[in-house]
């Protein structure tokens, strides 16, 4: 964004003109401004000619209806007509919004300091971290050795739902589309901030409760983290399918607490969504509180001063968006604790349904070229001419450069399509799946995994959510390397008292719940060995029991009490879709069968042949093809895209080989025709006689083809036998192998 300020004093030192130049839809606009002591009255200037220092040529600003203001290091405003948001001027923050009365076109610019907001902070109390010695103790590391898929490089995308209440209708003056635009107007910077962590956050709905609140929302934001997120999955989410769910309150919470969401739970059907209190008269406030709920979704910590977390932004200017509490400048950039989590995060397989685009129809706010999203009528989206630095695709017209055919996806490389069966997203842990360019799309086809209750990492766990949850790994997690689940009696003994340490979670009543001895395992998690206090951070202490044994001796049982609210997920409960027995896994505290998400029935398709995955369909072994795996084929199902069984070197030499082997047949029997012609038109034996003769005469010739083969593959090489036999590959396959061929005569 190119940005110009000049300063002119005028005697007073409270007196400033301030003359800001800016770019809008391409064109150059300007703000002049003359302080009058802490408020800034600003008139916006429209078909106003001006001439930025980088500008060669006279431009005329001539769009009235919507400003579009652009982000540079110093500076950042939201994408939204009349301009709103804030500017950084040498290390001071101004806040910009239009006056109540637009019509005129005037906006105010002030101090953040005055913006009217109370400090608070999020309800959210706990830090899990791994600490430096236990970096690499993440369960899912032993499972998991490819995370490509997870690399920077990779976008991923939320499908964000804004669900605003009754209370913040009635705080807006009862105006439906003022609490729309707030809303869109939130949305907006939090994906801002998630730019930086090549993260998108794409709006896909707005709801406002005009009428009455849909699910109990009260001043305690612990009752109303828990109803709003049961409306959400019995209700909104079958409804309209989303990523992650947020509500706007106009409600104010009790204490200091201003939003609260859990911690690593993106996509999940049960968590994935969160509760902000409107907290100040702009929306900036709000947006920030949402993207850091938004954070603890991702898995992502408090920048606490144990953890040292590196900020690029000074605390007085606003540090970073996890801080444990807000106030004034607002924070508009991550951490480096952050990034870590989230890094974490995504390697242990949270946000699994991140990896697609949203489908750009059920973008809220309507098209536009700019936006980052190829909509229709475009050939391409490289976002703001800015920040475009795509060589394939043209930033003002959304249209691709030259003899272009892609400028995005992961296959598209070079601005050309990669040919199919490419692999473009590997399988991050034991319970997902990899994905392969289909060849006519420069999108990698949608994430897919493993169906729920899929046994996985060697019958030790099942699938959930595309995780192998297992109580070892979370031992590992809360007690370092070397812990391991307690025995049985432990979990049984523990959780059968239904108080803060032993419990099944809590009833509808708030109180803590006694443990059936069948669902035990299900409860606070009993571990053995590792380090000598939990490691997942401050507010965690290590709760010890010692069980006597009936034939003497004790076992010593390890849990840990993290101190969080009513309502929070504690970090020391067992995880839902953890084992808990043979064909059994924890769902809502409670031991059930895997049969209850119908795998088995799913996989009986699959023909003894494939596994069944997160779509219900099956994804075939290799030289099996799907739907059904029963016909020949290469694997993969029908989601994942055409599995390539070979190399392009390794193509290329079988279609030779192959082509040498068609020649050196067609050659022999040439060959063979004329000696047999030769034979009925010459010989005085009669036909019956001469055929005869002819064939019992084998005599075993050694074709070129067979040298080539010898040498492809030497005598000494020893193959070992398959399981099952493969089927030979269809007529249609473009993959050859060598095969021995030997001609009799």
């Amino acid at each position: 964004t190119f940005l110009t300020e000049s300063y002119t004093l005028l005697g007073s030192p409270r007196q400033i003109d301030l003359v800001l130049v800016w770019q809008c839809l391409g064109f150059w606009g300007s703000l002049s401004m003359i302080s009058c002591g802490c408020v800034i009255l600003c008139k916006v200037c429209e078909n106003l000619t001006v001439y930025p220092d980088s500008l060669h040529e006279t431009v005329t600003l001539n769009h009235r209806d919507q400003c579009i203001c652009l982000t540079s290091e110093r500076s950042f405003f939201a994408l939204l007509p009349f301009c709103r948001g804030f500017i950084s001027l040498e290390g001071k923050s101004y806040v910009l919004e239009p006056s109540a009365d637009h019509s005129d076109g005037t906006h105010w610019i002030y101090t953040a300091e005055h913006l009217s907001f109370p400090p608070g902070t999020c309800g959210h109390d706990v830090n899990i971290s791994y600490p430096i010695e236990y970096a690499d103790s993440s369960p899912f590391r032993t499972f998991s050795t490819r995370h490509k898929r997870h690399a920077q490089t990779t976008t991923k995308y939320v499908e964000l739902i804004i669900v605003a209440d009754n209370r913040e209708f009635q705080k807006q003056g009862k105006d439906m589309e003022k609490v729309k635009q707030r809303l869109a107007e939130i949305a907006n910077y939090v994906d801002k901030f998630y730019r930086a962590l090549n993260i998108r956050v794409a709006l896909v709905g707005l709801e406002v409760w005009s009428d009455v609140d849909k699910c109990p929302i009260t001043q305690d934001p612990f009752t109303t983290l828990h109803e709003f997120l049961d409306w959400r999955k019995v209700k909104l989410l079958p409804q309209k399918p989303h990523d992650n769910a947020q509500l706007i309150s106009g409600v104010y919470f009790q204490g200091t607490t201003i939003g609260m969401a859990p911690i690593m739970s993106m996509c999940t059907a049960e968590q994935s969504g969160g509760i902000v209190m409107d907290h100040s008269d702009n929306p900036l406030g709000a947006a920030v509180t949402l993207a850091h709920e938004l954070g603890h979704n991702f898995g992502m910590n408090h920048d606490t001063p144990e953890r040292g977390c590196g900020c690029r932004v000074t605390v007085d200017r606003g540090g970073c968006i996890m801080t444990p509490s807000t106030g004034y400048p607002f924070p508009t950039v991550f951490s480096s604790c952050s990034k870590k989590d989230l890094t974490a995060s995504f390697e242990k397989g949270v946000g699994m349904c991140l990896f697609n685009m949203p489908e750009v129809k059920v973008l809220y706010g309507g098209q536009k070229c700019g936006n980052g999203y190829v909509e229709e009528g475009e050939e391409c989206d490289c976002g703001e001419l800015e920040e475009c630095m795509n060589p394939c695709c043209n930033a003002t017209t959304c249209t691709l450069k030259g003899d272009a055919v892609c400028a995005h996806g992961q296959c598209c490389q070079d601005c050309q399509l990669k040919p199919a069966g490419t692999p473009c997203r590997e399988s991050s842990n034991s319970c997902d799946l990899p994905e392969f360019c289909t060849g006519t799309s420069p999108h990698c086809p949608s994430n897919i995994y493993l169906h729920d209750g899929h046994a996985c990492h060697n019958v030790d766990g099942y699938c959930y959510n595309g995780i192998c949850q297992t109580h070892e790994q979370q031992c590992i997690t809360l007690w370092g390397q070397g812990a391991k689940p307690a025995p049985g009696i432990c979990f049984q003994r523990v959780n059968s008292a239904g108080d803060p340490y032993g419990n099944c979670g809590k009833d509808s009543k708030g109180s803590f719940a006694k443990c059936e001895p069948r669902d035990a395992k299900c409860g606070k998690i009993q571990c053995q060995g590792g380090a000598n206090r939990p490691v997942i951070g401050t507010n965690a202490v290590s709760i010890e029991t010692n069980i006597p044994l009936q034939e003497g001796g004790r076992i010593l049982c390890r849990g840990t009490h993290v101190y969080l609210g009513d309502d929070m997920p504690d970090p020391g409960l067992v995880l839902t879709g953890t084992k808990c027995g043979d064909g059994m896994m924890c769902l809502n505290r409670q031991c059930q069968n895997v049969s209850v998400f119908g795998v088995h029935e799913c996989s009986a398709k699959c023909s003894g042949r494939g596994v069944c995955n997160n779509n219900k369909n099956c994804h075939c072994e290799a030289h099996w093809a799907p739907p059904f795996c029963d016909k020949a084929g290469f694997g993969g199902s029908v989601d994942s895209g055409p599995v390539r069984l070979a190399g392009n070197r390794n193509l290329t030499v079988g279609i030779l080989v192959a082509l040498l082997t068609v020649l050196g047949a067609g050659l022999i029997i040439c060959i063979k025709r004329k000696s047999l012609l030769g034979l009925l038109f010459t010989s005085k034996k009669n036909p019956i006689e001469k055929l005869r003769c002819f064939f019992s005469k084998p005599k075993k010739i050694k074709s070129f083809v067979n040298i080539m083969e010898d040498l492809y593959n030497p005598p000494s090489a020893s193959t070992a036998s398959p399981s099952r036999p493969a089927p030979p590959l269809p007529h249609s396959a473009t993959i050859f192998k060598v095969t021995r061929l030997h001609v009799f005569v």
